[in-house]
């Protein structure tokens, strides 16, 4: 009789944990997504204003989104840039 618990205890706890290394491996692939959501937001943030020159005194161009989600693109990028915010907002030509 003891073998048959024994074996009945290995029927029903080897699927928990298959179940558990399955949920540990979910988990940590998880952790991934959140580390793409969060990193996500700073690309989708990316509103670059780049200037000429280091002490940032000329603006060369700009590119993103402005406050009502138009995309903004002109001028040139550069090294010397400063990231993050929205742009305001500009009615569009008529």
């Amino acid at each position: 009789m003891s073998r048959f618990f024994r074996a009945r205890k290995v029927v029903f706890v080897a699927p928990l944990v298959a179940f558990a290394a399955v949920a540990a491996f979910a988990l940590s692939s998880s952790r991934v997504a959140v580390a793409a959501a969060v990193a996500e937001p700073t690309l989708a943030a990316s509103n670059c204003t780049y200037y000429s020159n280091a002490a940032h005194t000329t603006v060369v161009g700009r590119f993103g989104k402005d406050c009502c989600n138009n995309p903004v693109a002109w001028g040139s990028k550069t090294a010397f840039k400063v990231c993050g915010g929205c742009f305001p907002c500009t009615p569009p030509p008529p």
